[in-house]
């Protein structure tokens, strides 16, 4: 028992070194979140450059808890890691669409593809968020253009049917999206419908003004 203290002091060490990175990594984890939320208003604002900024910062703080990984990666694998890694796919992704953009890949972004894709599928949410903006706007193109990229992330999104161990989950949050694709198309629909209506009168006045637009 000569060596018990010895064995104990090592075993000491090592936890609060873990310690110490788990509570580095949490704070990451919050801080992360926060510069990809205010990214993801900053894009709906249409301030692209103020949302640039903030992923940048994020980008960085990724690439820390990456680096942090190869000595605790089972803190990099925490679900409150994961999840602020996921927001930071979503924020990326919705910066990529709105702005004409390539999608990024899971390397360029340094993530792993559970994460990666759960923060597809959550971008869903944000880009019919974008489409009704654009049809408050009368921007029926840009409706249209959010709608088919929804459309497109879930084509992917139905293929990966896989073990929630595997996926982490994603099989609800495909579901999720599936919701708010049919939604976003019924409300898509009306708006088209109503547009049409509305240039069908317009039509039919100046035709009864005499070709003279009202």
């Amino acid at each position: 028992m000569d060596n018990l203290d010895r064995i104990a002091e090592t075993i000491h060490t090592n936890f609060a070194l873990r310690t110490e990175a788990r509570e580095k990594a949490l704070s990451h984890a919050r801080t992360l979140t926060r510069y990809c939320a205010n990214a993801i208003r900053a894009i709906h604002r249409q301030e692209r450059q103020i949302a640039l900024e903030e992923m940048e910062q994020a980008a960085a703080l990724v690439r820390e808890l990456r680096q942090n990984a190869t000595l605790y990666p089972e803190i990099y694998f925490e679900g409150y890691t994961q999840d602020a890694l996921k927001e930071y796919a979503e924020a990326m992704i919705v910066f990529a669409l709105t702005g004409q953009g390539d999608i990024p890949t899971p390397e360029q972004l340094g993530l792993e593809y559970a994460t990666y894709l759960k923060g597809m599928a959550e971008a869903v949410g944000e880009l019919r968020r974008r489409c009704l903006d654009s049809l408050r706007l009368d921007d029926s193109q840009e409706a249209e253009r959010m709608l088919a990229y929804m459309d497109d992330i879930f084509s992917v999104l139905v293929t990966m049917d896989y073990p929630d161990a595997i996926t982490g989950g994603l099989r609800r949050l495909t579901d999720v999206a599936r919701s708010l694709i049919e939604r976003t198309r019924g409300d898509l629909t009306i708006s088209l419908r109503h547009e049409k209506l509305e240039q069908s009168l317009r039509n039919l006045e100046e035709k009864l003004n005499g070709g003279i637009p009202a």
